[in-house]
């Protein structure tokens, strides 16, 4: 029988976010337009922002992050 839902991956970890409904509106729109959830594409971003401030991430079978 073929496997459903999410694939094996790293553990996420949820988070309540209170953020501005323009800033919101915005994600969704980006989102949309790479085809991905919304929670994926916080997370993209989120990586995104880390890089650009040299904060290295390592991957899920190295466990958590480093700074």
């Amino acid at each position: 029988m073929a496997q459903r839902g999410r694939p094996p991956g790293p553990e996420r970890i949820p988070f309540p976010l209170r953020a501005e409904k323009a800033i919101l509106e915005a994600v969704k729109r980006c989102a949309v337009a790479d085809l991905r959830s919304v929670n994926a594409e916080i997370e993209i971003l989120l990586r995104e922002a880390l890089a650009r401030r040299g904060i290295r991430i390592k991957p899920a079978s190295e466990g958590g992050e480093e700074g």
